[in-house]
Parts: C-alpha cells; structure tokens; sequence
C-alpha cells in the first residue's frame, strides 16, 4: 500500500488530500477540516515537505492552455544518454525510462506543432543510438496536469538539420562535454 510505503498515518493522508484538491487552502482550513490544529497541521505539512513527500511545484496547467503536448516512446541502445539529453532540451517537459517495449517515454510542449515535430526529427528519428520512435499528441487531459515549462523553447524555431540553432541548450551541453 502507497501509505505504508511512505509511512503516512491517516492524518498526513488527509491533509495532502486537501492540499491536491485545493492547493490555496490555508494551514487554519486544513486545521478545521480535519479537526486538528493550525500547528500540528503546519509541522505535518513541514515534515512532508522536508521528507519530499508534499511538494509544491509553479508550473502550467496543460489542461487550461492551449498548447501542444505530445508523447514520444524510443528504444535506444542508449536509454543514459536520451535521459541525460532531455535535462537541457527546452521542448522536454521530462523523460522517463521504462520496461517493456519501449525504454524511454518523453513528454514535449510547444505552441506549435511543426516544432514538436522537427524536435521529434532531430533529436530521435535521425539518431543512429535510436531504434524506433513514436510520437503521439495528446488530444485530451482527464484531470488537471501542472508541469513547469521553458519558455526559452518560443525563441527556438527547430529544423531537422540544425536542431534549435546556435542556441541549442543540447549543443551548448554537448560542447562544455556536461552531455
């Protein structure tokens, strides 16, 4: 069980409860909703918070804004490199390494399509370490998906020759051998 694991009693299971829900509730509305006080309430929150139970994260949320979100699954000889490539790619929300079938998924965002695609093109259809790749766009989010965003990646106008240019966070990385 998820609370076992995470040694989270009922009360602590309550408050992140509360706080997914509705992450402006105050320390005192927490406190009268589950019939604890202002400062046990506080310390429990500061504990989860510290353990990185409870995390508070500034992003957006892809289910309010009209931007693309696509996922891409590849199979690489590779997997440490794609992951390690995706840290400086502002198109990259995040990447994931995975069993089965595929050994990475990649989550990408952009205002506009052709740019997903030309990363798409660049960074893992012509990449001799990759051997498949699918990209999918999401058409349609279920519930909220709050996800911080680079927004250095609108400055970027990606081709399949150049990647993003001379800006390219992946090629400055590459070229101070941080890749």
């Amino acid at each position: 069980m998820i609370s076992e694991k995470l040694k989270l009693d009922n009360i602590d299971r309550q408050i992140i409860t509360l706080v997914q829900e509705n992450p402006n509730l105050t320390h005192t509305q927490i406190a009268e909703n589950i019939n604890r006080s202002q400062p046990t309430v506080g310390m429990r929150i500061k504990k989860l918070e510290k353990d990185g139970v409870l995390q508070f994260q500034p992003g957006i949320n892809f289910k309010k804004v009209d931007l693309f979100l696509a996922t891409v699954e590849v199979n690489t000889r590779k997997p440490e490199e794609i992951i390690e490539m995706a840290k400086y790619c502002p198109f990259i929300l995040n990447a994931f390494r995975l069993s089965g079938e595929h050994n990475i998924c990649i989550l990408l965002a952009s205002s506009k399509l052709d740019k997903l695609d030309n990363i798409v093109n660049y960074h893992f259809r012509n990449n001799p370490v990759i051997q498949s790749c699918s990209m999918e766009v999401i058409t349609e989010i279920s519930k909220d998906l709050v996800l911080p965003i680079d927004f250095d990646s609108e400055k970027h106008v990606p081709t399949l020759e150049d990647g993003c240019g001379e800006k390219c966070k992946v090629k400055i990385a590459k070229s101070q051998e941080l890749l």
